[in-house]
């Protein structure tokens, strides 16, 4: 831009007698902050569109004839402003604002919540009058009110500076509370409209004859964060501490791929709450409910605090010494890799610090390439392979090509496989912003408008599970959309149940130029990529079929050269079966939950069947249950490491509560310190009883990473994958879509029972002509079985594709991989009403692992 060019585009003003240059449209406000100049406020968020609610910044402009608010005006050339520093008349107004706002806020500092960190009670001091002319009686309201199971408003204390309705209509999308009457009446409460029936009479009791909507949105925990009093609070956390009792410490979410920025506050060895963390590149300031609220599964009562070994003699799990779990461990690994191999599981929770402990003890210890991540439906019989191929061609060994700063500043996006609101939160979050703010265009392949979608002005290209291959290759819509210069193409983890939707997906980027992005769903998932948690990758995103980067990781490692396994290992769906039918000698899993995988019951048989199973787990679990050492593991807020977000940035974090609990990548070295060194290959790391694997410092672990140097090994290229031809049902039959909703029955949430009631209702959604041929209306019982069992749902009449049926993946009610045995794309029946038995539900899943149960080998559950 020249220097002109620059001038037009700025003006210069006078604040406190200080001359300065800003921007055209900036705010005086703004202005004065970045001068160091601090003007009381409220309602004023830099996140948040300027409402000039409280008043509080009153600011003296010459040739004004009354204080102007400064979060609402602009500067303008020649503007001369005085703040409450160098004006009287701006002190004054300030004095009597604050002096208004106290009128009938009460004096219950010590019992609130925000007491201690609360801008009302800072600004009081600073900018309000010594004492107060107001002597009578303040108005009461009923307290407090449930305007969610987690949101509890204290209307007394709320001064109206709106930022709670203007952060859920403007950022969230989800308007279900508002500022409500006139005068002094005024206040904010559950919102109404005729719309959904209310009558809205203003009296503030809550009532479904009133049509009150609960604040049923997935961000409402923001609303507390950014409430510049204590009107609203937290279920989980009122009245457990003040904050100058709290410690904090930075941390980051351990839950989905979007890689928030966060801050634990604990007291007395307990995390009682989490905020969002100030982060402008990722998550702003903002996070989503399961990320701010669902930590509690680390106090839960099946949390496993000691060893535990299954008794040769009675066949039940006893607690044991960690000397003796590890031994046993260790015997019974070995073993097992003599009789067939061990086939390692690690799934989704890990850091990446952990992935690459399980990476390296899979290849020198255990001597195979049968580890893989991923926790969930991976193929199909026509793709199999296809996504750890994409994996490796695509998305290992480097950063991303998109970032939010690109979803932010694209002009169009195309999203397949992924429903942002529920699977990545604050991807959801920008993409709604830069549609909003720069008219970002989003363009879903999806079944349906979900919520999400309809919050983001997607336009919907209807796909039934099964076609997003041809989509991506021939659609108009899709095409138009990824020629848009800038135009990014956003796949999720879904994709791969598809045959050929990654290689089509890939192909589409390539050809049209638009920039490709892979989100999963968990947030170790990415970072697992990188560190080799996968059968066909080593570290670094080298292949494991190429002999230079098997050569380079050798050499990374200090072990003989070749002795790394050459050939690419088994997947999960392949470890799984083999398993079943006792080809493996045993199993080490991490963190997996049979629920989450293709067939949970073809699963849970694998466990039985395998000759040893090692467990290294957090809380009791269907794979505890079928353990023979069951070895306990810090969680997130207990070890210090690193999560990759979907973009590739590393999101490092220390230990918040400091305990005994290890770290996966401390207890697979002391695992490794038991094995014989005679039967591993490494020379330099050896030790008098086993060997080091180096993975028990989270420094250590970072150091060897930093010191390996990127791979001279060539992607490799992504084989085509065909479209496969899409089912067509029969008579009262469909295809199945499906995706998890954001708070579901996910083993980090079980338990926590006031999360869960922000949870979506599931419901099976159908449309207006299948419901008809079923003679169904919305609400009525609808049952989807296969030849496993069924599951039964109110009907929610959606705009789908014909014979199309979407149901939550693991809802309580919903959990369809175990009740139906199969997954989207499959083919099933569909009646109206209850029509017998059903066989839905997960009787085995979140059962505890606990000392005093029974398994016996080869029993199917």
């Amino acid at each position: 831009m020249t220097d002109v060019a620059k001038k037009a585009d700025t003006v210069t003003l006078t604040i406190d007698g200080i001359e300065v240059t800003a921007e055209k449209g900036e705010l005086v406000i703004r202005v004065a902050e970045r001068m160091g100049i601090a003007i009381p406020r409220f309602c004023d968020h830099p996140l948040l569109a300027p409402a000039g609610a409280c008043r509080q910044c009153l600011v003296e402009i010459e040739g004004q004839r009354k204080p102007v608010a400064s979060c609402t005006q602009a500067v303008a050339e020649g503007m001369v402003v005085k703040t409450q520093l160098t004006s009287e008349v701006a002190d004054k107004a300030q004095h009597g604002i604050m002096e208004m706002l106290l009128i009938n806020h009460p004096l219950d500092c010590p019992t609130c919540d925000k007491g201690g960190e609360c801008p009302l009670q800072n600004q009081a001091m600073s900018n309000g009058r010594a004492d107060s002319r107001f002597h009578e009686h303040k108005r009461e309201y009923e307290k407090p009110i449930h305007i969610s199971t987690q949101v509890l408003l204290d209307r007394e204390r709320c001064i109206l500076c709106q930022r709670c309705t203007r952060f859920s209509e403007e950022i969230a999308g989800d308007k279900f509370i508002d500022l409500m009457d006139r005068s002094s009446a005024e206040q904010i409460n559950v919102y109404r409209d005729d719309f959904f029936g209310g009558r809205g009479t203003g009296d503030g009791q809550a009532g479904e004859d009133e049509g009150d909507v609960p604040f049923n949105s997935y961000f409402s925990g923001n609303t507390i964060q950014i409430c510049p009093v204590g009107a609203l609070t937290g279920e989980q956390y009122r009245f457990r501490a003040r904050p100058f009792d709290l410690v904090s410490t930075p941390t980051a979410c351990e839950h989905c791929a979007a890689g928030c920025s966060m801050r634990a506050d604990h007291r007395r060895g307990k995390v009682l709450r989490r905020l969002a963390g100030d982060d402008p590149a990722v998550n702003e300031e903002w996070n989503c409910d399961k990320g701010r609220w669902g930590f509690r599964y680390a106090t839960a009562n099946d949390r496993i605090m000691n060893p535990l070994v299954r008794d040769a003699r009675t066949g039940e799990l006893r607690e044991a010494s960690w000397s003796e779990a590890l031994f046993t461990a260790a015997e019974g690994l070995k073993a097992a890799k003599a009789a067939g191999g061990v086939g390692v599981l690690t799934g989704g929770r890990l850091t990446v610090e952990d992935a690459y402990a399980y990476a390296k003890f899979a290849r020198l210890a255990l001597g195979t390439n049968d580890i893989d991540f991923r926790a969930r439906p991976i193929a199909t019989s026509d793709n199999p392979g296809e996504e750890a191929a994409f994996l490796a061609a695509a998305v290992a060994g480097g950063v991303s090509d998109v970032t939010y700063e690109d979803v932010e500043n694209a002009p169009a996006a195309v999203i397949v496989g992924l429903e942002p609101e529920e699977e990545c939160p604050i991807l959801f979050l920008r993409l709604r912003k830069a549609a909003n703010k720069r008219k970002l265009q989003v363009t879903a392949v999806a079944p349906y408008l979900s919520r999400g979608f309809t919050k983001v002005g997607a336009a919907l290209v209807a796909a039934t599970p099964g076609e997003e291959a041809r989509i991506l290759a021939d659609d108009p819509a899709v095409a138009a959309a990824l020629a848009t210069p800038g135009a990014l193409l956003i796949v999720g983890e879904r994709l791969a149940t598809v045959p050929g939707g990654l290689s089509a997906a890939a192909a589409a980027a390539e050809r049209t130029g638009a920039r490709l992005a892979w989100v999963p769903r968990r947030a170790g998932d990415r970072g697992a990529v990188d560190a080799g948690c996968l059968p066909n990758l080593l570290p670094g995103g080298r292949p494991v079929a190429d002999p230079a980067a098997r050569a380079e990781l050798s050499l990374a490692w200090d072990v003989e050269s070749g002795r790394l396994p050459s050939a690419p290992g088994r997947d999960t769906d392949a470890i799984i079966a083999a398993a079943a039918k006792g080809e493996l000698g045993g199993l080490l899993v991490a963190g997996v939950d049979p629920a989450d995988l293709s067939d949970p019951r073809l699963a849970e048989q694998a466990l039985d069947k395998a000759g040893f199973v090692v467990s290294l787990e957090i809380r009791g679990s269907a794979v505890t249950r079928r353990a023979d050492v069951v070895l306990p593991v810090a969680p997130a807020q207990e070890k210090s490491g690193t999560f990759m977000d979907w973009e590739g940035r590393l999101r490092s974090f220390p230990t918040v509560l400091p305990t005994t609990a290890m770290s996966d990548g401390r207890v697979l070295e002391a695992i490794a310190a038991q094995l014989d060194p005679s039967n591993h290959p490494a020379t330099a790391q050896k030790t008098t009883k086993g060997f080091s694997l180096g993975t028990g410092d989270v420094m250590a672990i970072r150091r060897e990473l930093g010191a390996m140097p990127p791979t001279r090994a060539g992607r490799p290229a992504l084989p085509a994958v065909a479209a496969a031809a899409v089912v067509r049902p029969g008579a009262n039959e469909a295809v199945l879509a499906t995706w998890h909703q954001l708070i579901d029955m996910g083993s980090l949430l079980d338990g926590d029972d006031v999360l869960k009631g922000t949870a979506r209702p599931p419901v099976a959604r159908i449309g207006k002509d299948l419901a008809e041929s079923l003679g169904v209306a919305e609400g009525d019982i609808v049952t989807v079985s296969t030849d496993r069992g069924g599951i039964s749902l109110p009907a929610a009449i959606t705009d789908l594709p014909p014979q199309v049926v979407w149901l939550p993946t693991n809802s309580p009610g919903s959990t369809l991989r175990r009740g139906l045995g199969v997954n989207s794309g499959a083919v099933v029946r569909l009646t109206a009403g209850v029509p017998g038995p059903i066989l839905a539900g997960d009787p085995d899943g979140g059962s505890a692992a606990l000392p005093g149960e029974t398994r016996m080998k080869g029993a199917n559950a």
